[in-house]
């Protein structure tokens, strides 16, 4: 390591110039990097709604729509809006009631299903717009946005494809205003916590470097989910920081006899093992997501897991560099900190360890039920304004229709005319199904066959299957809703025992069945990950134990607050923070738990050496807890995502509530426990050195 660190030192300029060029290069990576808006995506393909949204999008070309609910237009308006609409590259077709029948036909003759679909209130019709590609395509994007410019008044643009590109609009308007917020809340800590004044600037400068970095090189993995895109740059902002506050404050203590170059070179040297091992927990914590089989937390995993990696290379390369090149700045511009003296605190924590620790284990268990409790929401409308164009011409199908929501049934076209009216008339008494419509029920007993299109027969037959359409007056995520989808398929395969249910309610209790078993397995994986890494590292069974325990403490009250506030959590948040907050201040405890072996080897009682590490490592977790705070919290006050908000609230408040469990609570159970300690670490203390 000294041979690395003493190159990077005496070729600074080299090593910035070539961070400079892969700067560069990393921004036409991000660039050329695709952002997939659509969280269904992400469920395993193996799931029967999945393969029927396949069936949906490459067989019937349906499972990319927009339905757009027009109001009092006559037919030639209507008539010319689906011819421009027609225009629009990246639409497949647009159906309408009046390309669908014969204009001479009544309304009054067609059966009740029918007529349901394709008439509403206030005088109401629908728009059927069919894309070439998939929602979430950027062509079909596109395609929704000039839709959206074209519209006439009293014409509401609704379904999920709408609602996806409503969300590219929001995400890409309140990305700069994220990482805004995230580098100015930053830079107020660390004005106030740093003595020099230049040292933010330069700290903000040397993680811009990691952090294109990281997003250039996601190139390599095609896409990225707007979630990930969303949160990314912050976290790696509030993770990494306290990288670059341990290598600044070796390399002031080893100036104090040193000369510079020498003492940047025993910086990296001495700051690289305790960076590294650090560094590794983090890793680890982000890495554990990739055990969900939403492929979405392998998504964020990845990408943060690498961006810590790129923080810890930037940190023993670039920051060097950078710190050597300002460093006379950085000498003239000292101010007076702000830190506040922990004496009382220590006092406080060595005076009453066992009922610091009863109440902790009591508030936890508090909220451990509480979490439990906690409303959770799983569809991507809850999350988003709803005065967004694609939410509301969703609300506004509801209104007119009935039909807030709707399913597919696919089937194999070996099923005759009479057992698919059987079907469609069993699958209408189910509670909350409002109508259904196949190609049988639509063309009824009144209608000549020649009356019906080829544009509207290719709607519910294509290829070996056959389709249906059925609106519910119910929302998907709600209990009603994943009854309803229950029954409808056992219904369903009792006609034919390969077909499928599909449809934004059908992958929502997918959704909902996934993530609960995500939760578990991504809290077992990174519970298990972080030990046997602090195992390996104390040589211990007890220390891994223990700082487990108090961080998932931590997570457990943090979790729980919700409840106790009355708020609704989105189903990811609960999956992710755990993993993130465990992983991201984990590094506090081992902080913490260094610094009071240290101590106990320099001779200390328990109590003397816990008081010595509350005072001495208070204002090292203090700056990066409160930084981590900062990189997130701003994100709550300036998103209109409510997904992104509650997220960034939680990662927020779990660093405040880590760090202060780090600074009252382990040490109580460091002292509590060093009997234990010290029969389970192997060479914990040396005893020769121990004060009687």
């Amino acid at each position: 390591m000294e041979r690395a660190a003493r190159f990077v030192v005496k070729r600074r300029g080299f090593v910035l110039a070539v961070a400079i060029v892969l700067l560069i290069v990393s921004v036409f990576g991000y660039l050329g990097t695709r952002i997939n808006y659509d969280i269904l995506s992400y469920l395993p393909s193996d799931l029967e709604s999945m393969e029927g949204e396949q069936l949906l999008e490459h067989d019937f070309n349906i499972a990319s729509t927009a339905i757009i609910t027009v109001e009092g237009m006559n037919s030639s308006d209507v008539s010319d809006m689906e011819k421009e609409f027609r225009n629009i590259e990246g639409v497949n077709t647009v159906v309408g009631i009046y390309d669908a029948l014969d204009a001479t036909i009544p309304k009054e003759i067609l059966p009740d299903g029918a007529q349901d679909m394709l008439y509403g209130k206030n005088d109401s019709t629908m728009l059927i717009v069919r894309f070439d590609e998939s929602s979430a395509s950027d062509a079909t994007m596109e395609a929704i946005a000039q839709i959206k410019q074209e519209l006439r008044k009293d014409c509401f643009l609704g379904g999920m494809s709408a609602i996806l590109e409503d969300t590219r609009e929001l995400v890409n308007q309140e990305l700069p205003k994220y990482v805004l917020c995230a580098v100015a809340f930053s830079l107020i800590v660390l004005f106030l916590f740093l003595e020099n004044t230049a040292v933010p600037l330069i700290f903000m400068l040397g993680i811009l470097f990691p952090v294109v970095y990281n997003f250039g090189s996601n190139i390599f993995m095609g896409e990225i989910s707007y979630i990930t895109q969303a949160l990314a740059a912050v976290l790696q902002l509030g993770v990494t920081m306290d990288f670059s506050i341990f290598l600044l404050h070796r390399y002031q203590e080893e100036k104090v006899d040193k000369p510079n170059d020498e003492a940047m070179v025993c910086a990296i040297c001495k700051t690289s093992t305790s960076i590294l091992s650090s560094s590794l927990t983090t890793i680890a914590g982000f890495l554990a997501m990739c055990t969900m089989s939403l492929t979405l937390g392998a998504d964020i995993g990845i990408v943060m897991a690498k961006g810590v990696a790129l923080g810890v290379l930037s940190t023993l390369t670039i920051l060097p560099a950078l710190i050597m090149y300002f460093d006379k700045i950085i000498e003239k511009s000292r101010h007076r900190v702000l830190i506040p003296h922990m004496g009382g605190v220590a006092k406080a924590v060595t005076s009453h360890p066992k009922s610091i620790l009863a109440v902790f284990v009591v508030i936890a268990l508090i909220f451990f039920r509480a979490q439990g409790l906690t409303n959770v929401y799983y569809t991507l409308t809850d999350s988003l304004p709803q005065d967004l164009t694609g939410i509301a011409g969703t609300n506004r199908l509801g209104d007119d229709f009935g039909m807030p929501s709707y399913h597919f049934v696919i089937v194999s076209d070996e099923l005759d005319s009479n057992k698919m009216k059987s079907l469609a008339d069993e699958l209408e008494n189910v509670d909350g199904i409002k109508a259904s419509l196949c190609y049988e029920k639509f063309v009824g007993a009144g209608i000549p066959q020649s009356a019906i299109p080829e544009s509207v027969s290719e709607l519910f037959h294509a290829g070996d299957h056959r389709m249906m359409m059925i609106t519910t007056e119910y929302k998907p995520g709600t209990d009603e809703m994943n009854a309803q989808v229950e029954e409808m398929t056992q219904i369903i395969k009792r006609y034919d025992a390969d077909g499928l249910l599909t449809g934004e309610g059908s992958m929502t209790r997918d959704l909902i069945t996934t993530s609960a078993r995500d939760f578990q397995m991504t809290s077992v994986a990174s519970i298990l990950a972080v030990f046997i890494i602090i195992l390996i590292t104390f040589r211990s069974i007890s220390i891994p134990a223990l700082l487990v325990l108090a961080i998932e403490g931590a997570i457990m009250v943090n979790l729980g607050i919700p409840y106790f506030t009355g708020s609704t959590i989105a189903f990811i948040s609960s999956i992710v923070l755990g993993t993130i907050q465990l992983g991201a201040t984990v590094d506090y405890a081992i902080l913490m738990t260094t610094r009071f072996r240290e101590e106990r080897n320099n001779g200390l009682m328990p109590k003397e050496a816990a008081a010595v590490c509350i005072e001495t490592c208070a204002p090292s977790i203090i700056t990066s807890g409160l930084s981590f705070f900062a990189a997130t919290v701003g994100l709550f006050f300036v998103s209109r995502i409510d997904l992104i908000r509650g997220l960034c609230l939680l990662i927020s408040r779990g660093a405040i509530i880590s760090m202060l469990v780090i600074l009252f609570v382990l040490p109580a159970m460091l002292i509590l426990f060093t009997p234990l300690i010290e029969k389970t670490t192997y060479h914990w203390i040396d005893h020769s050195k121990e004060r009687v």
